[in-house]
């Protein structure tokens, strides 16, 4: 089982940007899809939020900007970013809460991050 994160590049300010994140493998069930970002000399922090129904929840400085949605037929989860600013440069993961099989724990799995630049 692997995430798999795409989507990042270098952007304008003001721009947009979209990124994915595919799970693959022999998965049994997905809860919590999330993703985070880590700037240079910073900690990783939480951007945004899905909850397996579609709930989400934003960090305030991403609220307004960013979308996150999901697509549970394909195993994958999206992050629409838009208005992009400088300080929203850093590398994005994905992180998800899976079950392999039937009755079993979840487990945490981490994508490898992508990427993300905004600069004039």
């Amino acid at each position: 089982v692997q995430l798999q994160a795409s989507g990042g590049g270098l952007v304008q300010p003001g721009g947009s940007l979209r990124l994915s994140c595919a799970a693959s493998g022999s998965i049994f069930s997905i809860k919590v899809m999330e993703w985070y970002r880590q700037a240079p000399g910073k900690q990783r922090e939480l951007v945004a939020t899905i909850s397996s129904s579609g709930t989400p929840i934003y960090s305030n400085s991403v609220k307004g900007r960013f979308t996150i949605s999901r697509d549970n037929a394909e195993n994958t989860v999206y992050l629409q970013m838009n208005s992009l600013k400088p300080e929203d440069t850093a590398v994005y993961y994905c992180r998800a809460d899976l079950a392999l099989v039937s009755g079993s724990v979840y487990y945490q799995y981490w994508g490898q991050g992508t990427e993300v630049t905004v600069s004039s």
